[in-house]
């Protein structure tokens, strides 16, 4: 089954794509879960279906003694696994993420490999957060320390270089290769000119398209557009949503994503009298700036579902 890139789909399209991207089940769950997310959305032509891959984490049980043990446990495993199967059920071409952290490169070009014998063309290259619990991304020994020199790796084996230098008859992979772009700045960025400069040497490495951290004012976006074409940054940029579910995520949002709310969306939702209400605000917002992103150009509009589609549904059908 031949899996149109994300960059062929957006030449071959004369109108914005819709996406979303999609959390594994936590470990025990089945399938279905993921069937409960994409089924209310099938009918809107997902262009694709981003997965999101979690490092593990490091948990402390207490034993009977009154000590600490320490362990690692993968709360949300089968990345590759829930993307092959997307990609035969539904026939929806899709975007597993690949990470940095919990990796050496070897395991890197191994998971790639996977991928390739999939038929896997599209890939969202990202480093991933620190563990729960730690400031600072440790990489593993032996592993990429930045999102750059992922796509560096991914980028040579695309050309048939692998890290064992002396195998015969190598095969080059064809993936095509996508970053995250942060309108607002990535947090650990000393400032918005590092950022671009880090992302146009990502571009640079064989990145193809962007995808950006969500947002709620598009002028965010459209400056940060306006800022990437300046730097010579001239590959899609697709501008990512997540529509605000409850009145918690006014405080959690912006310290999890570090991203700005604006006034007048805190306002509404400040005049909620449960997260109903706010569940309809968000919706109502994310429709207000998927219309404005469209009138701007936009190459699609690609959604945070976290896990739950209902609401995603209720924008698509006011948008596609």
């Amino acid at each position: 089954m031949h899996e149109p890139k994300v960059t062929e789909h957006i030449a071959g399209s004369d109108k914005a794509l819709f996406s979303f991207e999609l959390l594994p089940p936590l470990k025990g769950q089945d399938f279905s879960a993921i069937q409960q997310a994409i089924d209310p959305l099938v009918e809107f032509n997902p262009a694709f279906i981003n997965i999101t891959y979690h490092q593990q984490e490091v948990v402390y049980d207490t034993l009977d003694n009154g000590l600490m043990k320490k362990r690692t446990v993968r709360k949300r495993p089968g990345t590759v696994g829930i993307s092959a199967a997307i990609k035969y059920r539904y026939g929806i071409p899709v975007v597993p993420h690949i990470i940095c952290g919990g990796f050496t490169r070897e395991e890197t070009e191994n998971a790639l490999i996977d991928l390739n014998f999939l038929g896997i063309k599209n890939l969202l290259v990202v480093r991933g957060d620190p563990p729960v619990g730690m400031k600072t991304f440790i990489p593993e020994p032996d592993g990429n320390v930045h999102a750059l020199d992922l796509v560096r790796q991914i980028a040579e084996l695309n050309r048939g270089h692998y890290l064992e230098k002396d195998i015969k008859n190598k095969r080059t992979t064809d993936f095509c290769i996508g970053v995250a772009g942060y309108p607002e700045k990535h947090n650990e960025s000393p400032n918005f000119e590092s950022d671009l400069h880090f992302l146009k040497k990502k571009v640079e490495a064989g990145a193809e398209y962007i995808i950006t951290q969500m947002f709620f004012d598009s002028k965010k976006y459209t400056d940060f557009v306006k800022n990437c074409r300046e730097k010579g940054i001239n590959v899609p940029i697709i501008p990512g949503l997540k529509p605000i579910t409850s009145r918690q995520q006014i405080i959690s949002l912006p310290q999890t994503f570090h991203v700005d709310l604006p006034e007048e969306l805190v306002k509404e939702i400040l005049k909620c009298k449960d997260n109903k209400e706010v569940r309809q605000v968000g919706i109502e917002w994310a429709v207000m700036q998927s219309k404005e992103l469209l009138k701007f150009g936009v190459p699609g509009l690609h959604f945070y579902t976290m896990g739950k589609s209902d609401n995603i549904r209720e924008i698509a059908k006011q948008i596609f």
